[in-house]
């Protein structure tokens, strides 16, 4: 039978990747109504498990009986000691870049040069990384399922691809030769971080 899971995100690159997985099964994804107008929880978690806790059991709360899905995910380098994990989508904000008011929204662009600054110094053999992503759901306030994924990669020194979003561009897979932004949607969810975590959810969701 089929059945509904809310997800509480505002990136239309992560809503695309879950409606791609939910293709496959009888689950339907919908964002959280009126998600634009909830004040968002501070994300101050150390871990990509307790900001997906804290997001889930939080968004829940504004859909009463409804399982609502949150993530969190980001890329770990190596050579980075594990950075910039929770704050990778944050990276550039960190170190100062942010965007004038009336730009485009060039965040990607900004985290992605300077994850190349940090690495500018650091030989290929050594830009070891990997996507790592927490799915959990929540129904009114109480979590009820956790589940992990991730990919293993490696940094390249200048973007390949237009496709993805995030620190697609640069994260490469020598299995496939491509980089992340170089695969279409059915390929990329059966093998990314967030594939992988969602492929897990679902299992748990089976009556």
């Amino acid at each position: 039978m089929a059945f509904r899971l809310f997800i509480a995100t505002t990136s239309q690159g992560k809503l695309r990747d879950f409606r791609t997985a939910a293709a496959a099964s009888s689950l339907s994804i919908e964002p959280l109504p009126k998600l634009s107008k909830i004040p968002a929880p501070d994300e101050n978690g150390a871990t990509f498990a307790a900001n997906a806790t804290l997001k889930a059991v939080y968004y829940s709360r504004f859909a009463s009986g409804e399982l609502v899905l949150a993530d969190d995910s980001g890329l770990e380098v190596d050579a980075l000691s594990g950075a910039p994990g929770v704050r990778s989508a944050r990276f550039a904000a960190d170190a100062g870049l942010v965007d004038s008011p009336d730009a485009n929204d060039n965040t990607d662009v900004w985290n992605n040069m300077v994850l190349l600054q940090r690495l500018a110094a650091v030989p290929a053999a050594r830009r070891t990384a990997r996507y790592r992503c927490v799915l959990v759901t929540a129904r009114d306030g109480q979590p009820v399922h956790t589940a992990e994924g991730a990919v293993e990669g490696l940094i390249l020194d200048g973007p390949r691809g237009t496709g993805g979003f995030g620190y697609d561009p640069l994260f490469f897979l020598p299995e496939l030769d491509r980089t992340m932004a170089e695969l279409d949607l059915e390929t990329k969810y059966s093998l990314s971080h967030r594939g992988r975590a969602f492929a897990a959810l679902l299992h748990m969701l089976k009556p």
